[in-house]
């Protein structure tokens, strides 16, 4: 089922539009147009969604139908609705294009050059003394064949009491040890949706996760997230008019915008979600960097029909070479889920879930220093982007790893491009959505040492001042690549 937007909600979208540059030099309709493409390109409005009928959003809007018809008819005319007589319109892309980001980003031996495409810590000291410490306990495990498909039982029960110090009873039954959480989310996938069944998903959201998805030939219904986070009506309207298969959200520190999802939407979610008979997974690879304040209870403390499947992992708190996850749900799907992975890659390695055991151990101290470490370097680039890059946006996040920017103009892949000149390696917001949207977004990691950081915005400040140099003097939209 296609989703509709009504009139009110996409009212609520474009906000002041009448209040845009656009509209003192452009009529009305042109106006309209524009903000309307606006939240296309931006990845706000979900590309396939069906426009509220003219009337309806002109009196939602409070102008003539006049205004709104000849803005949908601008809309055709640049390729950025397509209508049928007496079936409505729908949001599409020029010439009907689309591109997918891979989301691989790969590493290379050049050493002037500052990576920030990846969000990601390098490990903490603690790091040696639990490999150590691992080492001395593998003989225990020597005896035995190695394979547990659902993870060592001391690594399961340290997860479990994780989660219950949250105040989610977890019994070790209900954990799963995969090998990191995109490992995990692939188990997931493959067990809750069909090839070709609709999933929905944040937009912007995970990269890889988007991959995975596109592997499986999931269709994929976006949601978008606007500069306060969700939309419930809207996530909420999506759930009930798609029925999709799985949702995939992150509710804490939301990658890569950093929003925290509040407790009301959480409260929510797991009711309606059975309702539409859809699972929710929930990706918690963030939960444990909160930096201003407590995070709300876990979606799943909500959910009365075992509707709930968490996500979690080492990646993100510890290090991203301890490729060690898990995945919380009711027993029953996690028994289903061992069975299921022992065709896929049989069990994980018991040293890497050792050495996880022992980091977990020091969990406390460690995540403490994560936080001040995270803290002073947010703090850092809010500053640097603030001095060097004040036409830039962005709202501060309470936790994670990375600032969502928006530019002063849409052309985030001409950006990264144009930084690679000056040695800097960039994630643009299009590697974060489907079909070449999110073109006036990047994603900036605040996980590097200051100084790395401060060279880094030298180097931006540089890149976007060539970018701005060569850029037209009106703007065109972003080039498709088939």
């Amino acid at each position: 089922m296609t989703a509709t937007v009504r009139g009110t909600q996409l009212a609520r979208l474009l906000g002041r539009w009448h209040a845009l540059p656009a509209r003192r030099r452009s009529p009305d309709y042109v106006a309209l147009a524009s903000a309307i493409r606006g939240l296309l390109t931006d990845g706000r409005l979900p590309l396939g969604v069906r426009l509220p009928a003219e009337r309806e959003l002109a009196e939602a809007l409070d102008i003539s139908r006049t205004t709104v018809s000849a803005a949908y008819r601008e809309l055709r005319e640049s390729g950025h609705v397509s209508s049928r007589r007496g079936a409505g319109s729908w949001t599409t892309l020029p010439r009907g294009h689309r591109v997918a980001g891979t989301g691989l980003w790969m590493s290379e031996d050049d050493l002037d050059l500052i990576d920030l495409s990846m969000a990601a810590l390098s490990a903490p000291i603690e790091m040696l003394t639990a490999a150590q410490a691992a080492l001395v306990d593998l003989p225990r495990y020597l005896a035995g064949a190695g394979y547990h498909p659902a993870g060592i039982p001391e690594l399961r029960a340290a997860v479990a009491d994780q989660y219950t110090v949250r105040g989610l009873p977890t019994s070790p039954e209900q954990i799963m040890i995969t090998n990191g959480v995109l490992h995990a989310f692939d188990l997931v996938m493959r067990l809750l949706v069909p090839v070709g069944a609709p999933v929905l998903v944040e937009s912007p959201t995970y990269p890889n996760a988007l991959s995975a998805l596109n592997a499986r030939r999931a269709r994929i219904t976006t949601h978008g997230l606007d500069e306060n986070g969700w939309d419930a009506e809207l996530l909420i309207g999506s759930l009930r008019q798609v029925r999709p298969r799985m949702a995939y959200l992150i509710p804490e520190f939301q990658n890569p915008t950093g929003h925290l999802m509040p407790t009301g939407l959480r409260e929510l979610l797991p009711a309606v979600a059975h309702r539409s008979d859809t699972d929710l997974v929930i990706d918690e690879s963030f939960v444990d960097l909160a930096l201003d304040g407590p995070v709300p209870a876990p979606v799943a403390a909500f959910d009365q029909h075992a509707r709930v499947l968490t996500v979690g992992g080492m990646s993100k708190p510890y290090w991203g070479g301890l490729r060690v996850g898990w995945i919380r749900a009711s027993a029953p799907v996690i028994a289903r889920l061992s069975a299921l992975r022992v065709a896929v890659d049989m069990a994980g390695p018991v040293l890497d879930q050792l050495v996880a055991l022992h980091l977990l151990d020091r969990g406390p101290e460690v995540i403490a220093l994560r936080r001040e470490q995270l803290g002073t370097r947010r703090a850092a680039l809010v500053g640097l982007l603030r001095e060097h890059l004040p036409a830039w946006s962005f709202t501060v996040p309470a936790g994670g790893v990375c600032l969502w920017v928006e530019l002063d103009a849409p052309g985030s892949t001409a950006l990264a491009h144009a930084a690679l000149e000056h040695g800097i390696r960039l994630a643009p917001g299009p590697s974060f959505g489907i079909a070449g949207t999110l073109e006036r977004y990047i994603r900036l990691p605040f996980t590097l040492p200051e100084l790395d950081l401060a060279e880094a915005v030298r180097r931006l400040a540089a890149a976007s001042a060539d970018l701005a140099r060569a850029r037209p003097a009106e703007w065109s939209p972003p080039s498709l690549v088939a």
